[in-house]
């Protein structure tokens, strides 16, 4: 697969689980609302970085990508928004927020997904 197709696979699968993710949301389904939102969120950060010729595949190369694009475009908000998104991550298996906060969180997972959007 070369990375044109990796980065429209990335994309579109993105845009697959944050659908999921609002549904399993509205249906209070909150554990697996919260690591579809991650999902979109990560996927999100793979397809700009596929966009680049880059291939990132763990957390930490995730993560890192997300600092170098805070550090490039001077939006500090990246990583935080992307923050609440781990948060999310991290609820799909421990199913420690309540509810109201999974649904803050899913709009900072949405806005950060709307962003990476905006600009690769």
């Amino acid at each position: 697969m070369d990375m044109q197709e990796r980065e429209d696979q990335h994309s579109k699968l993105s845009d697959k689980y944050l659908g999921d993710a609002e549904v399993l949301l509205k249906e209070g389904d909150y554990v697996q609302a919260s690591e579809k939102f991650w999902g979109a969120a990560a996927l999100m950060v793979k397809t700009v970085a596929a966009g680049r010729g880059m291939e990132i595949g763990s957390h930490r190369e995730i993560r890192t990508f997300v600092n170098s694009l805070r550090n490039e475009r001077g939006e500090p908000e990246l990583s935080l928004l992307f923050s609440v998104a781990a948060d999310l991550h991290r609820n799909f298996y421990e199913d420690w927020l309540p509810p109201e906060t999974v649904a803050d969180y899913s709009q900072a997972a949405k806005e950060f997904i709307r962003r990476l959007q905006g600009g690769g």
